[in-house]
């Protein structure tokens, strides 16, 4: 089974969805837009607490993966770190985020070790359980952990990336198969965006 493959930020949306028309019908989600992203705080590699707040003036791209990830998560990251060399060496308004959905298995010393293959401006957060659920509830994302035939586990998640702006609004997603031109302007523009609220 592969990990991560085609569960995108459609999941999220759907689970909101049917959240919502239980509670009021499919007419009272029409009215409300799904609100995504908010507070949260989770440590790094190096044992450093992040939150909302840690990197406020700068847009995130926002991802979610795992090291024993086969194809997707390295994909993913190979080409933020070439998003973000794209801005240039000295853009420093914008910072990637790995949020692990393993943190079972990814230590700080193993997913440190792993982003070094990666740019420095993406920041791998280590979550506990309860603070994964939270930031999945609050950011509309998906992970479930699926048993292997013969023993183990792997991880399905969101494959998209999110992206936020500088005041830490949703901003919307560069999805697993737009071209880079597409992401690139897609970062530029939440760069571009004012910041007041």
């Amino acid at each position: 089974m592969v990990a991560a493959t085609s569960v995108l930020l459609a999941a999220g949306y759907a689970a909101q969805w049917e959240l919502e028309r239980r509670s009021g019908g499919v007419e009272a989600v029409a009215e409300k837009e799904i609100a995504i992203g908010g507070p949260f705080a989770m440590k790094d590699v190096s044992g450093r607490e992040v939150t909302e707040e840690t990197y406020a003036g700068k847009g995130w791209m926002m991802f979610m993966g795992f090291t024993n990830c086969p194809d997707i998560c390295p994909t993913t990251l190979a080409e933020m770190s070439g998003w973000l060399q794209e801005l240039g060496s000295g853009e420093d308004d914008v910072r990637g985020f790995l949020v692990t959905v393993d943190p079972e298995r990814d230590t700080p010393e193993i997913l440190g070790q792993y982003m070094s293959s990666f740019d420095d401006r993406i920041v791998a957060l280590v979550p506990t359980p309860a603070q994964l659920a939270a930031f999945a509830d609050s950011y509309k994302v998906y992970y479930n952990k699926v048993p292997l035939e013969g023993g183990g586990y792997t991880m399905d998640h969101t494959a998209g990336v999110l992206l936020f702006d500088r005041a830490g609004r949703f901003s919307g997603t560069i999805d697993l198969h737009e071209d880079r031109e597409t992401a690139l302007a897609k970062i530029r523009n939440l760069l571009n965006k004012e910041t007041d609220i």
